[in-house]
């Protein structure tokens, strides 16, 4: 029996005739139940984003494991959390099939590949501090199923995500959770709906994640690394909104702690550099910690 990722919706019979107004109305109500299917689950994704932190907290390292759209979306998050939120690069780790640089050809035939799986996470030496997010539309992809199973063997968390409510991957992760983003438009186009679900399921579990570790403090990016000209703006806003300071006292403060901004609050506040870095390491980064802190 196909998956339901996999099934024809004959809704949409005839949809290469349809009017492109028809066309584009159909995938935007695609689009809009995908979203949608994520609602059901916050509390599923609250309590792994919980078990995601604690583990990193213990100095662990965030895992994404995926193959095809699935492992293209879990690295398209991966891989923003580091400008984001100043996740270190070393503490993530991406396990795509078939590798972030591999042919079209490869890409495709890579998520087949059971032991490429065990191999890497024998490889990045994953283990009971780490957690591990794998996400695969049709839940029983071999490579991501092989990601989960050989990580939660060796001890780490791990959490699966999958668009197909009979997926193997829901009952063989720690977490399992699904999203029932119905039937795809064009039949079997998993980039379509179950990836716009995933990539919002995500996006929506790792900011949680990133909250948990104190990388914001109200809704503003604290952890962010200000790398250009339009963030080194952000930064300095953010740190007289904080501190409220004016503008060029963030400034200052911002070029005297190189551009850290959780440091540059404090030190707006009147604390010294070397003491801004001591209670920031105190309190695990965490900012609002930091500036209640009383040592």
């Amino acid at each position: 029996m196909a998956s339901s990722t996999e099934e024809f919706d004959m809704r949409f019979a005839g949809l290469d005739q349809w009017s492109d107004a028809d066309f584009l109305t159909a995938l935007w109500e695609g689009q809009m139940r995908a979203v949608a299917s994520v609602g059901p689950v916050i509390e599923p994704l609250s309590r792994a984003a919980a078990d995601i932190a604690n583990r990193l907290l213990d100095g662990g390292r965030l895992v994404y494991a995926g193959a095809g759209t699935s492992g293209t979306v879990a690295w398209q998050d991966a891989k923003e959390l580091g400008g984001t939120f100043g996740w270190p690069e070393d503490k993530t780790i991406v396990l795509l099939a078939g590798g972030v640089d591999s042919a079209p050809g490869v890409f495709n035939s890579a998520e087949d590949d059971r032991d490429a799986a065990i191999v890497e996470i024998d490889r990045h030496h994953i283990g009971p501090k780490d957690a591990l997010i794998a996400v695969a539309a049709s839940g029983s992809t071999p490579f991501t199923l092989s990601a989960v199973r050989t990580a939660k063997a060796a001890g780490a968390l791990t959490i699966g995500i999958c668009n197909n409510a009979d997926g193997a991957l829901l009952t063989s992760a720690d977490h399992g959770i699904f999203l029932d983003s119905a039937p795809e438009v064009v039949a079997g186009s998993t980039r379509m709906g179950a990836g716009t679900a995933q990539k919002a399921a995500l996006n929506m579990l790792s900011t949680l994640v990133m909250n948990r570790l104190g990388r914001l403090f109200d809704n503003l990016m604290v952890g962010m690394r200000a790398e250009n000209i339009k963030l080194q703006g952000r930064a300095v806003r953010i740190v007289g909104h904080i501190a409220g300071c004016d503008g060029d006292v963030a400034q200052t403060a911002l070029e005297h702690s190189d551009f850290d901004i959780r440091c540059a609050v404090l030190l707006a506040r009147g604390q010294t550099l070397q003491k801004a870095k001591e209670i920031l390491a105190s309190v695990n980064g965490n900012l609002r910690a930091a500036l209640e802190y009383k040592g």
